[in-house]
């Protein structure tokens, strides 16, 4: 049996209409705030993302319109390969690839200077909901980090998932104070980079 659907009724545009926004996040938080209030939920905010053969100047510009500092890099089956922040494609690993490699700025791919997802460490959506934003600023400071990733299990198939994103610059606007981390090197083959050995 056909659904009868009835139109709605319509309106002219009054003058001086604005438009409606989404709520700025930068809604004022203590230390002591749930550690949720400071976490970019994607469930809520679409992430922003390249693939590891793009260029780096390509994820420097698609960070600069999307107002983000880090991008998801996704293979080709849309899994998580790595990340790359705009401290990667500013910073001195493109030179040090550049050094090794040969080439100039514009050959030098996502894929070169990213974190691979093998090097992630993640925080559990599970400790974060018990979190406060000063344990999450804690946990960026103890390990050198401007972001963390945060993962939940999937519950069909125990797989995980990114489901957010700590920002220490984000977390520093939000608590009206800057949020000071150093990025240090995890590994031997990270200092040896860093001290260009």
């Amino acid at each position: 049996m056909p659904q009868s659907y009835t139109p709605l009724t319509h309106a002219r545009l009054s003058p001086r209409a604005t438009y409606a926004k989404p709520e700025a996040p930068s809604k004022r938080v203590t230390t002591d705030s749930p550690a949720v209030e400071v976490m970019t939920d994607l469930q809520r905010v679409t992430a922003v993302t390249i693939t590891p053969g793009a260029s780096i100047d390509l994820a420097n510009q698609r960070m600069i319109a999307g107002g983000v500092r880090l991008l998801l890099v996704l293979d080709d089956d849309k899994n998580v390969a790595g990340l790359i922040t705009a401290s990667d494609i500013l910073g001195e690993k493109p030179l040090q690839y550049l050094r090794k490699r040969g080439g100039t700025f514009s050959d030098v791919l996502v894929q070169d200077i990213m974190t691979p997802q093998d090097q992630l460490d993640v925080l559990l959506l599970y400790d974060v909901l018990n979190a406060r934003v000063g344990d999450i600023v804690a946990t960026l400071t103890r390990f050198g980090r401007q972001h963390a990733l945060v993962v939940e299990q999937d519950g069909r198939d125990g797989m995980q998932k990114v489901r957010g994103i700590f920002s220490a610059t984000q977390i520093g606007r939000q608590l009206g104070a800057a949020v000071m981390t150093t990025e240090i090197a995890t590994t031997f083959a990270a200092l040896e980079t860093a001290l260009g050995s």
